[in-house]
């Protein structure tokens, strides 16, 4: 498996400073700063950034574990909330809400195997020190 990369650039104070960030691939080049990281200012996140690359990610793992049960999906849409303690600066939690169209699938089952993809994904593994709440509905 090939390593994935980033870089960061940050200048000047936490408060006044802006930040650059790209990714190894090139397919994503953008800004930071205190006001998008703790205000509403423009610019990207590190927590949005983390949501981003968990939602990828779940949404390759429950397909994968919906393939291996004998189902296909037809679409997979999570979003997640990555929740943020400025005081002490910790991420608390990511809320992971999906919504997936799998057809012959009951609700039980769905969540079952939705359970395995959260825990078997590979971003969720790297948070284990984060509660990752799932909340997955059938379309």
């Amino acid at each position: 498996m090939p390593t994935r990369t980033a870089k960061a650039v940050w200048m000047d104070t936490v408060k006044k400073g802006q930040g650059a960030l790209e990714l190894g691939s090139g397919s994503y080049k953008g800004q930071y700063s205190y006001g998008s990281r703790f205000e509403e200012a423009g610019g990207t996140n590190p927590e949005e950034l983390l949501g981003a690359a968990h939602t990828a990610c779940f949404s390759m793992a429950f397909s994968l574990r919906l393939v291996e049960a004998g189902y296909t999906p037809k679409s997979i849409s999570p979003q997640a909330a990555v929740n943020l303690d400025a005081e002490k600066l910790a991420i608390t939690s990511i809320d992971l809400r999906c919504i997936a169209d799998v057809s012959d699938i009951d609700e039980d089952r769905f969540r079952e195997i939705a359970e395995e993809a959260k825990a078997g994904c590979p971003v969720s593994k790297a948070l284990t020190g984060v509660t990752i709440n799932l909340d997955a509905s059938l379309k």
